[in-house]
């Protein structure tokens, strides 16, 4: 079983940075694909970026492309996000999660573990 936890949410001026990180437990953390999603109020549940379990191979979101930036430290149980040129769109809450699966899944559905997620507001 994995236990994830994110942190680095906050609040930022649009054209800002944040980075977002997950610290997961458990021995096994360097077998699961990685991923972060979006949940704006109101609204379903949003892949935004993935990796693989080795960091060779990632994954993004149209909307974030250019902008985003996942990465994974396996020595550290820790997955990063880099989020660059922030948007008043961007704001919503930021969950990780962990997958068997690979390649990374993009549908929430197919992760296993999730984190309790953090806040991410971009004011314009």
């Amino acid at each position: 079983q994995v236990q994830l936890v994110e942190s680095g949410g906050g609040l930022v001026q649009a054209g800002g940075s944040l980075r977002l990180s997950c610290a997961a437990s458990g021995r096994t953390f360097r077998t699961y694909a990685m991923g972060w999603f979006l949940q704006a109020p109101g609204k379903e549940r949003a892949f935004v970026a993935a990796i693989s379990w080795s960091g060779s191979s990632t994954f993004y979101a149209d909307s974030v492309k250019g902008r985003f930036t996942i990465s994974r430290d396996n020595a550290k149980n820790t997955v990063y996000l880099q989020m660059n040129s922030l948007k008043p769109e961007d704001t919503a809450v930021y969950y990780c999660a962990a997958a068997l699966n690979h390649p990374p899944p993009v549908a929430p559905a197919a992760y296993d573990y999730w984190g309790q997620g953090t806040q991410v507001t971009v004011s314009s």
